[in-house]
C-alpha cells in the first residue's frame, strides 16, 4: 500500500491553485451549505405539479418519526377503495394496528430464525447479519400482505396512534437488546446440552415483548364499530366488525391478486426471473417475499397500464438521492454537482446496487403521471410525511430520477403478460440476506 507523501500534498495543492471555479466555490461555502449550491434554475419549468393522467386521492397521512412508510403506502392504497365504496371525503386505516402485529411477528420471526444458528460460530456471516439487523420499522410488500391477510384492518379511530407508535427508535432499541439476549441465551442452552429449555425461553421472551408492545402501542381491538359520515353528511354505523371480516367483506381479499416487480439491472439477477431473499419476512408461514425482475421499460409499461385504469401504484425507491424535501421534488437533472465540483460522481444503477451506493429505503404511492408524446416525463407521488412540504404533502419525481432510483412496484396480476406471470410463478432464486433487493422500505 502506497502512503501519501509530502511531495504528493505539494502536487495536489499546486493542482488546486489552477482551479478558479473551486476558489469561487470556497468563497460561497463560507456562508452556504454544500448541499444547497447545486440547484439549476432552468430545470424549474420541467418540475411543475401538472399531470395529464391523475387519480384523485385522499389527503396525505403522516408516519411521523417512524419507518412505517410501507405500511402507510399499503393502507393508503386500500383506503381509496373504502372511501369510494362508502363515499368518504377523509379516511385512514389504523397504521398503529398493523404496526403492532408487524412488530410481534418480526419478533417471532427473529426468534424462530435463531434455531438455524444454535451451533454455528458466533461470527457466522448470516447470524451476524440477523443480529445486527434485529427488527426495525421497515418492510416489504409481501410482508404487508401477510399482516393484512392474517390480522385484517381497522379504521384509525379503532386504534389510534400513541407517542411510541409515531417515534419508534428507542422502543426498537430495547426490543433488539431483548432479542440479542434471547439469541445469546438460546445458544448457551444448546451448547450446555439443555436444548429442551429453549422452548420455554421462547415463550417467556414472546410474552415479555407482547407486554412491551401493548404498553407502547395499546391493545389491538378484536371487534369494533365502523362509524362514518359520508359526503352527504349522513351518519352510518356498522357494528361488531372483526378486523378480519372487515378486510374480507369490504376489500374482498384483494391483496392476493397483486405481485411485486423490481428493476435490478445486476449481472446476478437476469431479467424475467423470480427471486426471494433468505431470512427476510415477518409472519412465519405467511406469504413468501417474491419479486419478478424486469427491465425498466417493462416495469413502467405495467405501472402505466394500472394507472391509466385509475388505480394507484405502491412503489419503492431510494429517496436519499437528488431531492428537495421542502419543495417535494426528486429530480437528478435539477442539480449540477459534477460541473461545479469538476469531478465525476456518476455511477450506473447496476454499480450503485453492487457497490452499496443505493438501495430501496422508502415506499409511497404513484397517483399521477404526465405523458408527453406517449412517454412519461414526471410522476406525482402520495407521500406519508405530513402535508407541510411539497404540494400539501404530495411529491413529484422526474422520469430520469424514476429510471435511476425506483426499484420496485406492485401491480395487479391481470396486467402481466402470460410470459411475465409464468416467470413470476416459477420457483424463485434465493438471494443472500444482505442482497440490496432485501432492503426494507
Amino acid at each position: 500500500m502506497k502512503k501519501i507523501t509530502f511531495d504528493d500534498l505539494k502536487k495536489y495543492n499546486s493542482s488546486y491553485e489552477q482551479k478558479p471555479v473551486q476558489h469561487a466555490l470556497k468563497r460561497v461555502l463560507m456562508k452556504s451549505e454544500l448541499a444547497n449550491i447545486f440547484e439549476k434554475q432552468e430545470q424549474k419549468p420541467l418540475t411543475q405539479f401538472r399531470f395529464s393522467h391523475e387519480i384523485k386521492t385522499l389527503p396525505v397521512a403522516n408516519q411521523k418519526q417512524s419507518g412505517r412508510c410501507w405500511i402507510f403506502a399499503g393502507l393508503n392504497m386500500l383506503r381509496e377503495i373504502v372511501a369510494k365504496n362508502f363515499d368518504l371525503k377523509e379516511f385512514e386505516f389504523s397504521q398503529n394496528y398493523t404496526a403492532f402485529y408487524d412488530k410481534l411477528e418480526k419478533i417471532n420471526y427473529f426468534i424462530e430464525s435463531i434455531d438455524d444458528f444454535l451451533e454455528v460460530d458466533h461470527d457466522d456471516r448470516t447470524l451476524q447479519h440477523i443480529l445486527k439487523t434485529g427488527i426495525q420499522d421497515g418492510g416489504q410488500w409481501d410482508m404487508f400482505v401477510s399482516l393484512v391477510e392474517k390480522y385484517g384492518v381497522v379504521p384509525k379511530d379503532a386504534m389510534v396512534e400513541s407517542a411510541s407508535s409515531g417515534a419508534t427508535a428507542y422502543m426498537n432499541k430495547l426490543i433488539n437488546v431483548k432479542l440479542r439476549q434471547y439469541a445469546a441465551n438460546a445458544r448457551r442452552l444448546f451448547s450446555e446440552g439443555k436444548k429442551s429449555g429453549i422452548q420455554a425461553l421462547k415463550e417467556k421472551t414472546l410474552d415479555e415483548l407482547y407486554t412491551f408492545l401493548t404498553t407502547n402501542f395499546g391493545t389491538p381491538p378484536q371487534v369494533f364499530d365502523f362509524e362514518y359520515v359520508n359526503s352527504k353528511e349522513e351518519y352510518k354505523i356498522m357494528k361488531n366488525m372483526t378486523p378480519q371480516d372487515f378486510y374480507k367483506t369490504q376489500l374482498n381479499n384483494i391483496l392476493k391478486d397483486y405481485v411485486s416487480i423490481i428493476n435490478s439491472p445486476t449481472k446476478d439477477k437476469p431479467f424475467m426471473k423470480s427471486y426471494t431473499v433468505a431470512y427476510l419476512g415477518n409472519v412465519v408461514g405467511g406469504r413468501e417475499i417474491k419479486y419478478l425482475n424486469l427491465e425498466m421499460k417493462d416495469l413502467k409499461d405495467l405501472v402505466l397500464k394500472q394507472m391509466k385504469d385509475m388505480e394507484v401504484v405502491w412503489f419503492g425507491s431510494d429517496v436519499a438521492r437528488y431531492g428537495d424535501r421542502t419543495a417535494g421534488i426528486w429530480d437528478d437533472q435539477s442539480y449540477d454537482d459534477e460541473k461545479m465540483l469538476e469531478m465525476s460522481l456518476y455511477m450506473s444503477k447496476e454499480d450503485q446496487l453492487d457497490y452499496s451506493q443505493s438501495s430501496m429505503n422508502h415506499a409511497m404511492l404513484l397517483t399521477a403521471v404526465n405523458l408527453s408524446e406517449g412517454k412519461p416525463n414526471r410522476w406525482k407521488i402520495e407521500n406519508s410525511w405530513g402535508d407541510t412540504n411539497g404540494l400539501k404533502g404530495y411529491y413529484l419525481a422526474s422520469d430520469t430520477w424514476f429510471d435511476q432510483y425506483v426499484y420496485q412496484a406492485v401491480i395487479h396480476s391481470k396486467y402481466l403478460s402470460k410470459e411475465q406471470l409464468a416467470a413470476f410463478q416459477a420457483k424463485p432464486t434465493i438471494l443472500k440476506p444482505w442482497d440490496p433487493m432485501g432492503s426494507l422500505a
